[in-house]
């Protein structure tokens, strides 16, 4: 593989063809560039559903935890189809709350999923791009005694707050409506390397006065999403996208509603207990 940083606190290009990549050593390199890169982003690289799947088997168990919503297996098992197509996804709000800063899978009651694969296979004409920022960087960045005062701190998700902006809560499917999880705000992962999980469907924590909970929540975001700890990928149809889920945020450029843009999207499950 040949990697050229994006910038220094998140992102590489990587260089490599697919027979390559879909090998052990292959996959360890991937887990080992992302403990510290956090995106990885392989132009033009073409993999198909098998490949991707066979990638994503070979980075650790996968998990599907979007298989009852529109797009979940349409194409294959595990393979998610994110889309605003009417003729795939007929519950759009989940797509469009995709416009704002995210991790995949918090308001499921699994661990957090911990790699995301993400493989363009058509392109919106305009918008489409996705956003990173990393979220170990900007807690790295965060003085002292403001990291010390998240220690201890949890992070209530819902999907209700995650399509706040997009949904009214009545719209929602009921077993939707009703999905939240508690997790921890500074993460640690099994090698002990801190992250935020401080997304747009964290709605309280709830040892903090609610708006005090709210704002720090706020700040956190504003704070991560500086250009300094954050990149925006340009796609191409052909690119895969992989990242560690845990230690990056991530959200789309809007899209039009017909544009065609659609992505497959596979998940590497978690073990990792709350530290």
């Amino acid at each position: 593989m040949k990697v050229e940083n994006i910038k220094p606190g998140i992102g590489s290009v990587v260089a490599t063809d697919r027979k390559s990549l879909l090998t052990d050593q292959g996959a360890r390199q991937c887990l080992d560039l992302l403990a510290d890169r956090a995106v990885l982003v392989f132009p033009g690289i073409g993999l198909s559903d098998e490949d991707q799947l066979a990638l994503t088997d070979l980075m650790g168990d996968r998990v599907n935890f979007t298989r009852h919503v529109p797009g979940g297996d349409t194409v294959a098992d595990d393979v998610y189809t994110i889309t605003l197509d009417p003729a795939i996804n007929t519950e759009t709000e989940y797509v469009l709350g995709t416009y704002f800063w995210h991790m995949d899978g918090l308001t499921s009651d699994i661990p957090p999923p911990r790699v995301s694969l993400l493989g363009a296979r058509r392109l919106a004409a305009k918008g489409g791009q996705t956003e990173f920022a990393s979220t170990t960087a900007a807690l790295q960045a965060l003085p002292d005694d403001e990291r010390a005062k998240l220690e201890g701190l949890s992070v209530v998700h819902s999907v209700v707050s995650a399509v706040r902006d997009v949904a009214d809560p009545e719209d929602l499917h009921p077993m939707r409506r009703d999905m939240r999880h508690r997790h921890p705000l500074v993460w640690k992962n099994s090698a002990g390397r801190p992250s935020l999980l401080i997304v747009y469907s964290a709605e309280s924590i709830p040892e903090l006065p609610r708006a005090e909970g709210r704002a720090l929540l706020a700040r956190l975001l504003e704070w991560t999403a500086q250009p300094a700890f954050s990149l925006r990928h340009h796609w191409q149809e052909g690119d895969l996208v992989i990242w560690d889920n845990t230690a990056a945020l991530h959200r789309v450029v809007p899209y039009a509603a017909d544009s065609g843009r659609m992505m497959h999207r596979t998940t590497v499950a978690g073990t990792e207990l709350a530290a």
